[in-house]
């Protein structure tokens, strides 16, 4: 007896019969076993549309089983109208939820999963730029080599070199990445105010002063290649670039994860990521439950203080806001997020500064605009700052200025340290 079965969307149905039939007639036996699986997998889909169990099964459901399936067929052709055809979704409605769930559009995502798998080949393999490519479904060596570039920031082959050797690498303020990763920097960045990261315990590394115009590369440090950041134009760096391979690290700081997946990129170590995120986000997890504990919902601030300025930091962006009121849960002054809104930072006065009653202050001092040696805390002497509740509670933390002027896994590791030591 004849079953009725249907497909959807039929235009997709016509396109996979149509290239299974003009393949038939080949002689070769391995396109005619690749034909055979096609067949198979396609037929499994019909049924699998069709099959009444499926009915009920909502579209998260659908959707999850879609990324399942192309995790594991990422190497095959797929496209977007059969994967929406599975999930009987039309393909704007499959998109849509589809980037809902997973943050990407599907061919991206697809992509994605391609080149995460290429490294892999590319770090434990001696196999030619074409047979990777064909092997994680990529038509041709050229457009995989553009992907890869345009996804990890340097070409295949020398994602390989600097997996597979030592590389002298100068990244100025991307240290903390570079340290995180297990690569010594060739050098270290200084400035002529700030000095140098201390809290990277560096000391032994040469520093170049990236506030002289006038600083080059000694030839006994001179590096391989240059990493930089956006925050590279404020130093005039890109004038190596000429000179010295520059790559370039395009996220946004607070994303850190990404700006570490791209170092991690560039320096052939993509396979300590994962380790480094997940202790992170085990020692914020440790370190949320001991203070949800102890801090009892009293509020929070942070002043970064010179001659000139009182600056007070934001709560969803910036160096601090993520990870205090973000990953460690504490609770912000209400005045925090009135005043600052969706910006990092804000400067405000000392009159403001009196109605700025967070039960606990974390401060620290940026020397930049001094003139005199320890004019940055004058405001110490002020009547506005004697008045602050925390100032007469003595609950104002001075911490290290450029270890929490920064990002970076380690950067914000000595942050929750901080906060622990003054508040736990």
């Amino acid at each position: 007896m004849p079953i009725e079965l249907s497909y959807n969307p039929w235009s997709s149905c016509l396109e996979v019969l149509d290239q299974m039939l003009r393949q038939q007639e080949t002689s070769d036996w391995l396109t005619q076993w690749d034909l055979q699986l096609r067949f198979q997998e396609w037929f499994r889909g019909l049924l699998q549309q069709n099959d009444p169990r499926n009915t009920c099964q909502d579209h998260r459901s659908l959707l999850q089983r879609s990324i399942r399936y192309i995790r594991d067929h990422y190497n095959q052709p797929i496209t977007v109208d059969e994967l929406a055809a599975d999930t009987r979704l039309t393909r704007s409605s499959y998109t849509r939820q589809f980037k809902e769930m997973t943050g990407k559009l599907p061919l991206d995502y697809v992509n994605t999963i391609r080149l995460e798998r290429s490294k892999q080949l590319l770090q434990l393999t001696d196999d030619r730029l074409h047979d990777i490519a064909q092997n994680v479904g990529f038509s041709n060596e050229y457009y995989f080599s553009r992907r890869f570039k345009q996804y990890a920031g340097i070409s295949p082959g020398v994602y390989r070199r600097h997996y597979r050797q030592e590389v002298r690498v100068f990244a100025p303020y991307l240290e903390d990445f570079v340290l995180a990763l297990g690569v010594e920097p060739v050098l270290q960045s200084a400035h002529h105010s700030w000095g140098k990261q201390r809290y990277l315990g560096l000391d032994h590394i040469p520093e170049f002063d990236v506030t002289r115009q006038d600083a080059i590369f000694n030839e006994s440090h001179k590096p391989d290649f240059i990493l930089l950041n956006a925050g590279h134009t404020r130093w005039n760096l890109e004038r190596f670039k000429h000179t010295v391979p520059t790559f370039y690290v395009n996220h946004q700081g607070e994303d850190w994860r990404s700006i570490l997946r791209s170092t991690a990129d560039v320096l052939g170590k993509g396979n300590r990521v994962w380790d480094i995120v997940g202790t992170y986000e085990e020692k914020v997890r440790e370190a949320k439950d001991l203070l949800a504990r102890c801090t009892q919902g009293k509020t929070v601030a942070f002043l970064r203080i010179s001659a000139t300025q009182i600056v007070l930091y934001g709560v969803k962006h910036g160096y601090v806001g993520p990870v205090m009121y973000g990953d460690l849960g504490l609770t912000p002054h209400p005045l925090v997020q009135q005043w600052t809104k969706e910006e990092r930072r804000i400067d405000i006065r000392p009159e403001h500064l009196a109605q700025l009653h967070a039960d606990h202050l974390f401060i620290t001092f940026d020397n930049v605009d001094s003139v005199m040696h320890g004019e940055e805390r004058k405001l110490l002497d002020t009547t506005e700052w004697k008045q602050l509740p925390a100032v007469k509670r003595g609950h104002v933390y001075e911490v290290d200025f450029l270890s929490w002027m920064n990002y970076g896994v380690i950067s914000h590791g000595k942050k929750i340290d901080d906060i622990l030591r003054f508040m736990a």
